[in-house]
């Protein structure tokens, strides 16, 4: 603390040229500064100013190590206001990006908004891929792999994609025991938002993938029409076990062919890298990774959960 305190003495010398204006902004006297700085030189064995009756001026040592000097106590100063900030309420706008799940969404939100009042959520439910940074969102929350060195992450778990149908559905219709029964299915299709490519089924028999012309009997770009679809009984859905975790408890949906399905996928919450995590962010990457899948069915659907439970993430980067 006292190498602290003596360049804390020297910049300020440094940048007032005054000993005296730099004890009168300090509040300590004169003399005071000239020993922190006179301890400083003699530390580094180096003449960092040179002083004459009415002045004082930085030699070109003292010059070069002004400018590490004022990193440092910049660093030091975020560092207290970073300390200082978690002990604020959080409060203010805060930007989400969401996929359309809003069944899955909403009880967890609605939940935070009544434990969080001074915070304004700005919810975007969308299934197309955002870009954080240029798009000016605080936090997104994604399923699926993302690699972007801009972004901290924060892993909720795993998911799995599933097929589904109606029990009426394969009542009337008839249930596949093998893949290759697939085409004579009525078949309900997600096409991705970014590429307009179609979701490939994760079909495979063993360790070798299968790859079909599956029946396109429907094709849609958000996940909630296939979920309303497969529940009436149109046909086959593809969906993320997140997504249907409710049907599947009550029967409204029923898997298939799943000793022939294998996928697994990332679930995680993402926000834009910042030495200084703001309040609003900070509370909600915790409450969310607490509470946005029911501790319940948490590890039925995920297994046990990667993130540690005080909200520091676990990499600089996407994990």
């Amino acid at each position: 603390m006292d190498g602290l305190g003596s360049l804390t003495a020297f910049v300020h010398a440094a940048e007032l040229r005054s000993f005296t204006a730099a004890a009168n902004h300090l509040g300590v006297s004169s003399s005071a500064i000239g020993k922190a700085v006179a301890r400083l030189e003699a530390r580094l064995q180096v003449r960092l100013l040179h002083r004459s009756t009415r002045t004082i001026t930085l030699t070109s040592e003292g010059s070069l190590f002004l400018e590490r000097c004022r990193r440092i106590l910049a660093e030091m100063e975020a560092a207290e206001l970073e300390l200082s900030q978690t002990l604020d309420t959080p409060r203010g706008k805060l930007k989400v990006s969401m996929p359309i799940v809003s069944m899955l969404m909403m009880p967890a939100i609605l939940q935070f908004m009544a434990l969080y009042p001074d915070i304004e959520l700005d919810l975007d439910f969308s299934d197309h891929l955002v870009d954080v940074i240029e798009e000016g969102f605080d936090i997104v929350v994604r399923a699926g792999h993302v690699a972007d060195s801009r972004l901290m992450s924060r892993m909720l778990g795993q998911f799995s994609l599933v097929l589904v149908a109606a029990p009426e559905y394969l009542k009337r219709v008839g249930t596949p025991e093998v893949p290759d029964d697939l085409v004579r299915h009525a078949c309900l299709h997600h096409r991705y938002a970014t590429s307009g490519k179609l979701e490939p089924w994760p079909l495979c028999e063993g360790e070798t993938e299968i790859r079909l012309e599956l029946p396109t009997t429907a094709v849609v770009n958000t996940i909630e029409p296939l979920i309303m679809m497969a529940e009436r009984g149109i046909g086959i859905a593809c969906l993320p076990d997140f997504a249907i975790a409710d049907q599947l408890a009550t029967g409204r949906l029923v898997t298939v062919l799943s000793d022939f399905v294998r996928h697994t996928g990332p679930f995680r919450l993402l926000w834009p890298t910042s030495r200084h995590i703001a309040p609003k962010v900070r509370v909600f990457v915790d409450f969310m990774a607490t509470n946005l899948f029911p501790m319940h069915s948490r590890q039925q659907l995920f297994g046990t959960p990667s993130a540690s439970a005080d909200g520091i993430p676990q990499s600089g980067g996407i994990t």
